[in-house]
């Protein structure tokens, strides 16, 4: 094992949760000094989006036949829409003199550590440059201008973390969660492209360091220092018109080099109470090197229609996180079950289009309300042989019973699992007053010992599966809630699982919502049309 995966395992230990205390963080919140949700930068030409609000001409379950859905032209209005989708704003809630906005894309404490850049090879679009998408004011910053005269025309997204704005409030943990939130992040727009008749081509050969300096993130003089965005992801937005080329990241790399640069990082909090090197330090241990290019052949896979079918942009737009559940509620139907979890399943619709690893993270189930599904702990394997290579590691009492579900499913232990999943999920009842709540367990130590850098890769395929769970929720008529606090090695406990060979890396819950009546709801763009927009509050 090399000495970077050596220090991941050090880290990822070092930073669970225990039932007698809880992994490092701050001992108090400095609230008047919340790092701002919103990049934006000085010295930047801005260059303006069309209004937001446009619909998509598909609905909801179009999307699980992405073939079937005709390819929009690619103009500045689609692209606005794409990135509205993906990482535009929903909706902004208000409590008396609180006001804090939602997105598309959900993040741990809604916190937002992801950022979203545009490169643009296509003079018919865009002038050739890098562009940051502000998704308060929903428009471009141009950050570089570059002559791409030898590049074929291409329009690509990059997505960076800015660590501190998630260790301002969950310390030394907050670099699993920016993970998480990238891998929603990248399901967020695989869902939007395949609305538009999309696809997003996640080029995952690309290295950091490559992916840094397209993106201008190795430009440290740009940014304040413990505000530095690292880079994570980048991907081809294939738009269905004949390319003149292939990617060539070199090319790329050859062009940007007389590429001129502009602008610097508005400072996002006034002082940096508290300090996670840590954090720095992992970030440093999980650098991802260029890589073999990898892409995956998907099955087709049949999905019962969602009992609710709304256009794919109104169901997109009105993803939430429920806060509280009704413990109280009627059943899920078992359709709607169903549908939910063979969603999970890898096949070739969004957002597995966008990914190019076979699964290394399956599903253990805490069934509470489901109509035809006693209540009790399950287990949903999410590729074959999973099943046979975890159950010698888990509690030699589990049952393993194959229930008969449209995949493969197994009941582990019959009853009611409430408590635990309580419990489990740092005492929050949201995990045990909903239908169903679940861990994502990974094959992990295996995988960080090969490589240190899918640490990183494990908790990405984590967002993608929540992001899938929180879309899959709205269609079913529930909600959905991701959840990042849970005794990680209690639950290890509780499946019998003695060592690092598997990890849960992150819960979720899905029911029946109870509304707050106190919070107002306001129109996710209205300010844009307004002579004073919002204050984008933080939070």
């Amino acid at each position: 094992m090399s000495d970077d995966s050596g220090a991941v395992l050090d880290y990822h230990q070092r930073t669970k949760h225990q039932l007698n205390g809880y992994a490092k963080g701050p001992a108090s919140l400095d609230w008047d000094d919340q790092p701002s949700p919103f990049r934006r930068f000085d010295g930047c030409e801005t260059v303006a989006l069309p209004q937001p609000g446009a619909e998509l001409d598909c609905r909801y379950a179009d999307l699980d036949r992405p073939e079937t859905i005709p390819a929009q032209p690619l103009t500045l209005t689609n692209v606005g829409l794409l990135l509205e989708l993906s990482f535009g704003l929903s909706a902004w809630k208000q409590f008396g003199p609180d006001r804090w906005a939602l997105r598309c894309n959900p993040s741990s404490g809604n916190l937002h550590p992801t950022e979203a850049y545009l490169l643009c090879t296509d003079p018919g679009l865009l002038a050739a440059g890098v562009y940051h998408y502000v998704s308060h004011d929903h428009h471009l910053e141009r950050r570089c201008r570059f002559d791409a005269a030898d590049l074929p025309a291409g329009l690509y997204v990059g997505l960076s973390s800015i660590h501190w704005r998630e260790a301002w409030k969950y310390g030394e943990r907050a670099f699993r969660y920016c993970q998480h939130d990238i891998g929603h992040a990248l399901a967020a727009l695989s869902y939007a492209a395949a609305g538009l008749g999309w696809r997003v081509e996640l080029l995952s050969e690309a290295g950091d360091a490559e992916i840094g300096a397209w993106l201008g993130l190795d430009r440290a003089a740009d940014f304040v220092a413990d505000e530095r965005e690292t880079p994570d992801l980048f991907c081809r937005i294939d738009t269905g018109a004949s390319a003149e080329g292939e990617f060539s990241g070199p090319a790329l790399s050859q062009a940007l080099q007389s590429g001129e640069w502009f602008g610097s990082a508005k400072r996002l909090s006034g002082r940096h109470f508290y300090r996670w090197p840590i954090i720095d330090q992992v970030t440093e241990h999980t650098l991802k090197p260029l890589t073999p290019v990898e892409r995956l052949t998907l099955p087709a896979l049949e999905l019962a229609p969602p009992s609710r079918n709304p256009a794919a942009s109104r169901l997109i737009r009105q993803r939430r996180s429920a806060q509280h559940f009704n413990g109280k509620s009627a059943p899920l139907p078992l359709a709607d079950f169903y549908r939910i979890l063979t969603a999970l399943l890898a096949s070739a619709k969004p957002p597995f289009t966008a990914w190019n690893w076979p699964a290394q993270v399956h599903i253990v189930l805490f069934v509470h309300r489901v109509d035809g599904i006693e209540p009790g702990l399950y287990f949903l394997p999410r590729s074959a042989e999973a099943a046979d290579r975890i159950r010698p590691a888990c509690a030699t009492d589990y049952v393993w019973q194959r229930v008969e579900a449209p995949f493969e499913l197994y009941r582990l232990q019959a009853g009611n699992v409430r408590q635990a999943a309580k419990t489990l999920s740092c005492h929050q009842p949201i995990a045990s007053d909903s239908a169903f709540s679940l861990g994502m367990l990974a094959g992990f130590a295996d995988n960080v010992a090969a490589e240190a850098w899918r640490y990183r890769r494990l908790f990405w395929e984590c967002g993608l599966l929540g992001q899938i769970l929180y879309l899959e929720a709205e269609a079913a008529g529930v909600r959905g809630t991701g959840i990042g606090c849970f005794f990680d090695d209690a639950v290890h406990g509780v499946l019998g699982l003695q060592d690092q060979t598997w990890q849960s890396l992150y819960h979720f819950t899905i029911g029946e919502p109870l509304e707050d009546n106190r919070l107002q709801t306001l129109p996710a763009y209205a300010h844009l049309t307004q002579s004073a927009s919002p204050a984008p509050e933080n939070g």
